[in-house]
């Protein structure tokens, strides 16, 4: 089967002059593997730093002239702009540049859509892309009437554009009725995730930094539940959030999620639409935030991640930071990057070395929460027993002469009421 034609595009990035200069050239580059992502052959590019962004056309009249020619030259039907274009804007430049232009933020919910495999991920991507389109639809479909006829109905009719727009608006309005009972059997197996209380993980980074990968790995640990999931070297090669239950080194088990990756400039569109699923990071107990060891600016995609966390609401969830694909760095390297913050770990999602230390260190963060507890219950309490195995973690069970002694991971909360409950307080 033949390989399909790449679209051959023109990167074009405009930044102001006062902009970090660093924070703006990661982005751009990144712009360039957003694009191959998408299915396309970078062919250009141009670049201009401002002192405003026009209005009309985000960047200098000369600077558009030069990308007209370019694009013109290079046989880019469609250029890529990395910012976010105001409906007029993108109009404007489409009719300059007799080209399709296409901004960062369609960019990548084109990506999402490629992505999405679950009902609630194409739900929240089709609704990302359709509230990105409404403002867009414009009144170049006036010449376009319906036809019309009787007393009071006379005149042009409804405008294919109007029609578009209310059917839009439906389509949205039944995409979030879509997406909110989604998030209520959410909300409901969340309660139920209590009643049943396991310590969570949410595994977070920048996308590509192999966080898929590394679950890959947790999921070869002996004890653990659940297949492999898909993972490639590729930007958001997975959306949807996947849990696995893996054993952890001194006894009892974790949930480790799969979250979406993160990058500079996610449209907030996604983040309103993905932040039901988001919003699992903040339920977690820990933070494990791979970062990427050979990523071109690092410093550019901490930062990124920082804030994302900060919106969601979740800068404050105890985090451990671990530096993947350590196998990639010389010994010189890995040297600095622990001179720079001992605090972190290096591991290999690739060969799984380090990874008996991230487990540790999240395990360390988990028994501030999840204590490690003994209650002894008589035989005929098997109620209780019942009970305990229900709420809480139970590690070993012991039968002795006059009691049965169980060795527990439990929450804080829960061991009051299971002592409360069991008449051993």
């Amino acid at each position: 089967m033949s390989t399909p034609k790449k679209e051959p595009v023109l990167l074009i990035g405009v930044s102001k002059k006062d902009a970090d200069y660093r924070a703006e050239n990661a982005s751009f580059e990144e712009l360039g593997r957003l694009a191959e992502t998408a299915g396309a052959a970078v062919v250009g590019s141009l670049t201009q730093r401002v002192e405003r962004l026009n209005p009309k056309s985000l960047m200098g009249k000369g600077k558009v002239e030069e990308a007209c020619a370019a694009a013109k030259r290079l046989g880019a039907k469609t250029v890529i702009v990395n910012e976010d274009l105001t409906p007029a804007q993108q109009m404007h430049l489409e009719k300059t540049l007799d080209a399709k232009v296409v901004d960062r933020t369609r960019l990548i919910l084109d990506i999402f859509a490629q992505r999405a495999h679950s009902k609630a991920g194409e739900l929240q991507v089709e609704l990302a892309q359709l509230s990105y389109m409404l403002p867009r639809l414009t009144g170049s479909w006036r010449a376009f009437s319906q036809q019309v006829g009787g007393i009071g109905t006379r005149g042009p009719g409804e405008r294919k554009f109007e029609y578009e727009r209310r059917h839009f608006q439906r389509r949205i309005d039944h995409l979030k009725k879509g997406i909110a009972r989604l998030e209520r059997e959410r909300a409901l197996q969340r309660k139920r995730r209590k009643t049943v209380p396991v310590p969570g993980i949410a595994i977070i980074g920048y996308t590509n930094a192999g966080k898929s990968t590394f679950l890959n790995q947790l999921t070869r640990i002996k004890g653990s539940t659940g297949k492999e999931v898909y993972a490639d070297d590729l930007l958001f090669a997975t959306l949807d959030s996947t849990s696995r239950r893996i054993p952890l080194p001194d006894g009892g088990w974790a949930v480790f999620t799969d979250t979406v990756g993160f990058i500079s400039k996610l449209p907030t569109s996604l983040i309103a639409a993905f932040r039901s699923t988001l919003e699992e990071v903040a339920l977690a107990d820990c933070l494990l935030h791979l970062e990427d060891a050979v990523a071109g600016y690092p410093e550019e995609q901490r930062r990124t991640v920082d804030a994302v966390l900060k919106d969601l609401g979740a800068d404050s969830v105890p985090r451990v930071r671990a530096v993947n694909k350590a196998d990639l760095l010389t010994e010189d390297a890995k040297l600095k990057l622990l001179a720079n913050d001992p605090s972190r770990l290096l591991v290999s999602a690739k060969t799984g070395n380090g990874l008996e230390a991230v487990l540790k260190a999240s395990q360390a963060i988990l028994n501030d929460r999840w204590l490690l507890r003994e209650l002894s219950l008589r035989h005929d309490q098997s109620k209780m027993i019942d009970e305990a195995y229900r709420t809480a973690q139970v590690l070993e069970q012991k039968a002795e002469a006059n009691f049965i002694r169980l060795t527990l991971r439990v929450t804080a909360e829960n061991w009051a009421r299971l002592r409360k409950i069991s008449g051993t307080c």
